[in-house]
């Protein structure tokens, strides 16, 4: 089968571009096997066909060299790119590029730990390292770093970070975390922001601003540049860790938990990133739907009630984490535990009182400690041929806010079929709400309910003053168009920035509803 040619390409256009390109690189870091290389790129949990999203090639640079070479070619032959790198993202879409054609620019072989500074507690990545990786090479290196990682271990420190992913410890704002960036632009010029714009800066990943306009922002969820190198700021080894889990009776309680979880939360009494997991998140990563129910349609209360019986778990289950000195530690504890015992029915536990086989709580353990690890891809078997694409939608810190957003995705999740799935993650001031949308990807009907469903939320959602902080390829354009205020002046903004740094629309054109001019329907 032949490859599908870049738009605008002519097949013998292709062929040189590809020989141009294995040039570059070397043949075997440019890829255009439809068979058995080009696959690897599609994402196995669409909800549309593959084929819209089927790449024509992929080149692998090994460094800033290699990569700029592959942008001078791009630019040669107008043909666009899809940056992506290591880890599978397959939440939002994983590596395949945005529309059929696009090359995929895979920055996995970039993968150098370049900088462990255990004075003042940072990395320096490049963007085909995994958390996996930077843990590893801080335990061989006897450091006493830790890791902020996402659930999933396989993930990029770098591009989690670009695409404003969050973790699980004190230093789970990734962004916030992140000091001092090199980036690559579309012409192959290469910049380094804030204080490494100054040769021989002794604090490019000490101070993040800079001099002038702080850009790094820009770089983030965008495609105004290709992003090469990173510092990220790693937690020290506190005297002490202690993981906890609360577990509260009824679905209602949503609400008090995040009444309660506020004020400890703002006045940093629970440091780390703070997840209430609603029951079916916990289930899933160690049972299978069909061990309780085999019909049709959302699981009864009475399957749900047998379920939270069996596994000690809660209808929402919150998880956070003591860090410090035990003394410290203790004291905490007694305004978190006596906060929380307010709502009635409230269980507490730490390690020592859940099962050492409780697949759940050794896992979120680890993830509070910066240890990487993939459990959480076990919800991918809650039903025969899994897959999944997530909502996530922001709001307020409020129980009405809670509340609202789960009553919106829960009935209108349940009256599509589906069983609702999902975890709210608390950071500084805004509630992250991550609604697992779990589909049998092998029945072409599921897929296309789910298909609707996402994007009936994504309406709903934004009809409520809710938008989503990041989503999948198939609905960046549409939640783009959500953020419509003052006839969408910040994405006219962010096509003025596009058609300055890359006028040619050489990077992953429309990513996050970001095109260059010469794609844009219609738009002024």
């Amino acid at each position: 089968m032949d490859a599908v040619l870049p738009p605008g390409i002519k097949r013998e256009q292709f062929a040189s571009l590809v020989a141009d390109l294995q040039k570059v690189v070397g043949r075997e870091f440019v890829f255009t096997d439809t068979q058995w290389e080009l696959p690897a790129y599609n994402d196995a949990y669409l909800t549309t066909p593959a084929e819209l999203h089927q790449p024509s090639a992929a080149v692998a640079p090994a460094n800033v060299e290699e990569l700029q070479r592959v942008l001078e070619v791009a630019r040669h032959y107008k043909a666009p790119l899809w940056t992506t790198s290591t880890g599978k993202n397959f939440a939002y879409g994983g590596p395949a590029p945005r529309k059929a054609g696009y090359i995929v620019l895979d920055l996995k072989r970039m993968n150098r730990i370049l900088e462990v500074n255990e004075k003042h507690g940072y990395a320096v990545v490049e963007p085909g390292v995994s958390y996996m990786d930077l843990y590893r090479h801080l335990q061989k290196i006897g450091s006493k770093l830790w890791v902020d990682c996402a659930a999933p271990g396989w993930g990029g420190v770098l591009p989690n970070m670009t695409e404003h992913g969050v973790g699980y410890t004190p230093y789970g704002d990734h962004v916030t975390m992140q000091c001092g960036m090199e980036v690559m632009l579309a012409d192959g010029t290469l910049v380094q922001t804030g204080m490494g714009a100054m040769p021989g800066s002794q604090t490019n990943h000490l101070y993040k601003y800079g001099f002038g306009p702080s850009v790094d922002g820009l770089f983030t969820q965008s495609n105004f540049g290709v992003v090469t190198k990173v510092g990220m700021w790693l937690m020290p080894e506190p005297p002490g860790y202690r993981p906890y889990m609360i577990t509260f009776e009824k679905e209602s309680d949503l609400h008090a938990i995040t009444e309660v979880l506020r004020p400890l939360k703002v006045n940093m009494l629970i440091p780390a990133v703070a997840m209430t997991v609603e029951m079916l998140w916990e289930a899933a990563v160690q049972v299978t739907r069909r061990d309780y129910y085999t019909g049709k349609g959302p699981i009864p209360d009475s399957v749900r009630k047998k379920m939270r019986s069996d596994l000690k778990i809660g209808a929402w289950n919150f998880y956070g984490a003591l860090y410090g000195p035990p003394p410290m530690m203790d004291n905490t504890w007694e305004v978190i535990r006596d906060a929380f015992a307010s709502i009635p029915g409230a269980k507490f536990y730490f390690d020592e009182d859940r099962a050492k086989d409780d697949v759940a709580w050794q896992y979120r353990k680890k993830l509070g400690a910066g240890i990487p690890n993939m459990t959480e891809y076990n919800v991918m078997n809650w039903i025969p041929n899994g897959a999944h694409i997530d909502f996530s939608p922001i709001s307020p810190v409020t129980g009405v806010d809670a509340t609202k957003q789960y009553e919106l995705i829960r009935d209108r999740c349940n009256k599509a079929g589906f069983d609702y799935c999902g975890e709210v993650a608390v950071g500084w001031r805004d509630m992250h709400h991550i609604f697992c949308l779990t589909f049998d990807r092998n029945d072409a009907k599921e897929k296309a309910r789910a298909n609707k469903l996402f994007g009936d939320l994504v309406d709903a959602a934004a009809a409520a003053g809710y938008g989503e902080y990041r989503t999948h390829l198939d609905f960046m354009d549409r939640i783009a168009g959500t953020y419509n205020w003052n006839d969408s002046a910040l994405l006219r903004m962010h096509e003025k920035v596009k058609d300055a740094v890359d006028p040619s629309g050489i990077l992953s054109p429309g990513k996050m509803g970001i095109w260059p001019k010469s794609m844009r329907k219609g738009r002024a």
